[in-house]
């Protein structure tokens, strides 16, 4: 089957070994898969980012190589094409289907995307872990639902966050993951939501995602709107009270960069 292969530091198309599910695994067709800012920045620095990703949490899987050949890809929606011996079956041939990027052997787990020994969703199939996959909804569109990867990773640091009810919520960055944080945080009632980016776009879709006032951080800093919007809240709250019966609770700063500056 055809994979773009990263291969020594440059992205090829090539020939990589068909699959075949194991026990607990089904064989998938990609459909729609995206590109990460991590791919991007693995592309040329594989073996910085594995040596920090280490010392964090363990790595990417049992004995990754970041010089051998990696298919990146692990924001994908994909059709499910067959089971390996003893499955449930529970989620039926033919359905699309979004997973946890993580595929369990009997060697361990890989992390789909960063293995030299699965490929991820920039081949043609890939193997996924039966019990971590989701079905998508009916008339969910395929390109939308490979989105689920990186919406969670918005929603997991809000659900992470310790937020008030009422916690007025800085989010610095407005990428895919800052948006994501943007969408988890109006999806689940909190605000004000102050984001900042220097992308005319990426504020234009903070905006449509709900931030309730976007910052261009060329033009005036951040941080000090920030200190006028957050601080007179909370005082001007005590006076607002009693006529609104409104305050606000803890501020909360989302750094959605990544990078110093």
């Amino acid at each position: 089957m055809r994979a773009v292969i990263r291969r020594n530091k440059q992205l090829v198309c090539d020939e990589v070994a068909d699959l075949s599910p194991g026990p607990g695994q089904i064989l998938v067709r990609t459909l729609a898969c995206g590109i990460c800012g991590s791919d991007l920045h693995a592309l040329h620095h594989m073996e910085h980012m594995i040596e920090t990703a280490t010392r964090a949490s363990g790595g990417f899987g049992t004995g990754f190589d970041p010089t051998a050949d990696t298919v990146f890809g692990h924001e994908f929606c994909a059709e499910v094409l067959d089971h390996g011996p003893g499955s449930p079956k529970s989620i039926r041939t033919g359905a699309r289907v979004v997973s946890v990027p993580i595929t369990l052997t009997e060697a361990g787990f890989e992390s789909l995307g960063y293995s030299n020994r699965l490929p991820g969703g920039f081949a043609e199939r890939m193997l996924l872990t039966e019990s971590m996959v989701l079905e998508v909804p009916n008339g969910l569109p395929t390109d939308q639902a490979a989105l689920t990867e990186p919406f969670a990773v918005g929603e997991h640091a809000v659900a992470m966050a310790r937020l008030d009810r009422d916690s007025v919520c800085m989010v610095i960055g407005c990428g895919p993951v800052g948006l994501a944080v943007i969408a988890a945080l109006k999806a689940r009632g909190h605000g004000p939501v102050i984001a900042t980016d220097y992308s005319p776009r990426r504020r234009a879709s903070a905006e449509r995602l709900g931030a309730d006032l976007v910052i261009d951080p060329s033009k005036e800093s951040p941080h000090a709107r920030w200190e006028s919007y957050g601080v007179p809240v909370q005082r001007a709250a005590q006076s607002m009270a009693r006529m609104m019966g409104k305050t606000f609770g803890r501020p909360v700063v989302f750094e959605c960069v990544g990078a110093p500056g």
